[in-house]
């Protein structure tokens, strides 16, 4: 009973962690709500865009840790020496939906790239390296953050697979496609703006209203 209830514990602050809004608590620190500027995307690229680069690394930095700390403390306290795979995944998952799907802002967040950067970086930390690189070599193709985002997010599982690694490690491959799917639907609009020729460049450009 003892670990059942450990294990819903991890799960809930999870899911309360990814859940936390940080582009848009930074944003109010800054007096504007940035879901009515840039892309109004409360995530890190439109934070950068937005409000500059310091407010724009805080963001990542946040976001990347609310997806590391429970995929990790899962890691470590679930995964090595018990193999019981699904609750870091279960995690990682979890953080990712809250960041995406926030209870804060009406279930309307993130995009998930941050926060599965850093699930990924404790589920497999080989291969996010490998995708982290991916992105920086997009971005600076294209000076495109979306770009960037779902390049790394189709290299994951290909790098993941490539490297191999152990049975155990199959599900967190699995959920690298999945995630990849997910990115992929969050970043819709970001696509379409390609599509058009609109898609808004990495650069600060200050507080602008919002795209549609």
């Amino acid at each position: 009973m003892e670990k059942q209830t450990l294990t819903a514990g991890l799960l809930f602050t999870s899911y309360f962690l990814g859940g936390i809004p940080t582009g848009y608590i930074i944003g109010r620190m800054k007096g504007i709500d940035i879901r009515k500027f840039g892309s109004g995307n409360p995530g890190t690229a439109n934070v950068y865009r937005t409000l500059g680069k310091g407010p724009g690394i805080a963001t990542f930095l946040v976001d990347f840790l609310k997806g590391f700390v429970p995929a990790y403390v899962a890691i470590k306290a679930f995964y090595i020496g018990a193999g019981h795979w699904w609750i870091p995944v279960a995690a990682g998952a979890l953080a990712i939906a809250g960041h995406i799907w926030t209870p804060f802002l009406g279930f309307r967040g993130g995009k998930g790239v941050a926060t599965a950067a850093g699930v990924f970086m404790a589920l497999l930390p080989l291969p996010t390296t490998g995708a982290f690189a991916v992105f920086a070599l997009a971005v600076a193709a294209t000076g495109h953050i979306s770009v960037g985002s779902m390049s790394a997010s189709v290299a994951l599982p290909i790098l993941c697979f490539a490297l191999g690694g152990s049975p155990a490690q199959r599900p967190f491959n699995i959920m690298a496609i999945v995630v990849c799917a997910v990115i992929f639907y969050t970043h819709i609009s970001n696509i379409r703006r390609i599509l058009q020729g609109r898609e808004l460049s990495f650069k600060h450009q200050g507080i602008k209203d919002k795209t549609s």
